[in-house]
């Protein structure tokens, strides 16, 4: 799929020098579970804040971030480790609806985008934003554009208007020609901004 989807981004010069500079794909490969708690991590923190949050959480956890490991964990040490109160009922709130449904790749084949971003959204802690980072870095949806991200929109409006505010519906129209691969697009996107 990835040659696919750098062919069809190379047509957008802007895209093209972006696929030349960066592989965001480089990022080791989480199991469903470990990927929704870095999302909720990841909620209104900086990259290099929410990396350290993370690894001092799972150290925590022994490296062993299951549904079962957080809901045995101790509190008092997930926030030591940098969890909120409210970060901590949420992990704990989707380790719980981890053990009564079936949210693994697998078991959203057949649920499309809008579908997963409902179930998810009904696990108090996890709104629209997780259920998006979820479409694309766990069920690797290949067509999420991800608005509600700062630094997507951040990212498109250096890159295509000089940093000029842009409405979302003008990112919308900026990444038409990047179907059906918006989210490759995105991840681009996320690697300038963040090597900037």
């Amino acid at each position: 799929m990835r040659e696919e989807a750098h062919s069809v981004l190379r047509e957008d010069p802007v895209m093209a020098g972006l696929v030349d500079r960066h592989d965001p794909y480089a990022e080791r490969d989480w199991d469903e579970y470990e990927r929704l708690c870095i999302t909720i991590i990841n909620q209104q923190l900086s990259t290099a804040s929410a990396a350290a949050v993370r690894e001092r959480v799972f150290d925590v956890l022994e490296g062993d971030v299951t549904p079962a490991s957080v809901l045995a964990a101790d509190e008092a040490a997930l926030r030591d480790a940098g969890l909120s109160r409210s970060k901590v009922e949420y992990i704990r709130n989707a380790a719980n609806a981890f053990r009564e449904n079936d949210y693994t790749k697998r078991g959203l084949a057949s649920s499309s985008d809008d579908e997963v971003v409902d179930l998810l959204t009904d696990i108090k802690g996890i709104g629209a934003w997780t259920a998006r980072m979820y479409l694309m870095f766990v069920l690797e949806r290949p067509d999420v554009l991800p608005l509600g991200d700062l630094a997507v929109r951040r990212g498109i409006e250096r890159l295509y208007a000089d940093g000029d505010e842009l409405t979302r519906a003008e990112m919308r129209e900026i990444a038409e020609p990047w179907r059906p691969y918006r989210s490759v697009a995105t991840r681009y996107i996320w690697a300038e901004y963040e090597s900037e």
